[in-house]
């Protein structure tokens, strides 16, 4: 005859951050008295999205000299793992931190500004691309104002009409 076995009970895990916690009296059953109910926010979840556009991590020369002294202070298995991974960080920002520390100090571990190096636009510079900006403009509208008069040459032509003679300056006379 097959016995018929009982399936075993699993146990939930414990919610995140609750492990190995004893079970606590109730807050609302601590000396006998009910205690005034809590509201508790909803634990607030990250948002699962990933960003359009990583942001770059900058560390000061200050923090760098600090890993620096921490690592050269490891000696034994694994330290300078442990210190890594405490920190974040790779084993090439060591290497690289260490170069910058032999080029001198605090200025060559000091985060450089990245990107196009921007000049300074003397007043000079500045006033000649408002004048292009101007004389580019008036081009323009004398472009415009030639069409017109081009067209009103021709349409007078077309209509028999006579315009007022003009001389170069562009008076009547």
């Amino acid at each position: 005859m097959a016995s018929a076995k009982k399936p075993k009970a699993r146990r939930r895990p414990a919610p995140a951050g609750q492990e190995g916690v004893p079970d606590a009296p109730s807050p609302a059953i601590v000396n006998g008295a009910p205690a005034p109910l809590r509201v508790v926010p909803p634990p607030t979840v990250p948002d699962p999205e990933v960003r359009e556009r990583a942001v770059r991590r900058r560390f000061t020369a200050e923090y760098k000299l600090q890993v620096l002294r921490e690592a050269d202070r490891c000696a034994g298995l694994g330290e300078i793992g442990a210190l890594l991974r405490r920190e974040g960080l790779y084993s090439s920002h060591l290497t690289t931190w260490r170069r910058q520390r032999e080029h001198g100090a605090l200025v060559a571990l000091a985060p450089k500004k990245r990107g196009r190096v921007t000049v300074a636009v003397s007043p000079l510079a500045r006033r000649v691309a408002e004048l292009e900006r101007d004389k580019a403009r008036l081009e323009r509208r004398l472009k415009q104002a030639e069409a017109i008069i081009d067209a009103q040459k021709k349409l007078a032509e077309i209509l028999g009409l006579s315009l007022p003679a003009t001389d170069d300056a562009g008076s009547t006379g």
